[in-house]
C-alpha cells in the first residue's frame, strides 16, 4: 500500500477520487487551498483508493496523509 500526503499545509477544497476508484499516477486526487492558492495534489503510483482520509473542508499540515492507494 501506498499513500499520498499533503506537500503543504492548507485546506481540502476538493476532494477528486472516491473508494475504489483507479487511478494513475501524476493523477490529482485532492485539491488544497492555501493562501488563496488552489495546490493539486497527484498521486505518485497507479493502483486503487483503498481509503480518503480527508473530508472536503478539512485543515491538513505539510506530510499528513491524504489517502491510501492500493
Amino acid at each position: 500500500m501506498s499513500e499520498v500526503v499533503a506537500s503543504m499545509a492548507g485546506n481540502v477544497w476538493k476532494v477528486l477520487v472516491e473508494v475504489g476508484d483507479q487511478i494513475e499516477e501524476d493523477q490529482d486526487v485532492v485539491i488544497l487551498e492555501s493562501m488563496k492558492m488552489e495546490i493539486p495534489i497527484a498521486a505518485e503510483f497507479d493502483g486503487t483508493v483503498k481509503e480518503v482520509k480527508v473530508n472536503e473542508g478539512d485543515f491538513v499540515n505539510e506530510g499528513d496523509i491524504i489517502l491510501v492507494i492500493e
